[in-house]
């Protein structure tokens, strides 16, 4: 079966890695969050018991 054997797409997969790992992902990273995280602080729900009917 000539689907398994790895020789054609080892080289294909590995130079893909390649251009992800180095050339790709250095350019992805250096983008800025459009939305940065908040020093604030969040704020609490505050609760109430529930009240079966039943009890």
């Amino acid at each position: 079966m000539p689907q398994l054997n790895p020789t054609p797409w080892f080289l294909i997969m590995f130079t893909s890695w390649l251009i992800f790992s180095f050339i790709l992902q250095p350019k992805i990273l250096l983008f800025i969050s459009t939305n940065p995280p908040s020093n604030k602080t969040p704020s609490t729900m505050k609760t109430s018991p529930w009240n079966w009917p039943w009890t």
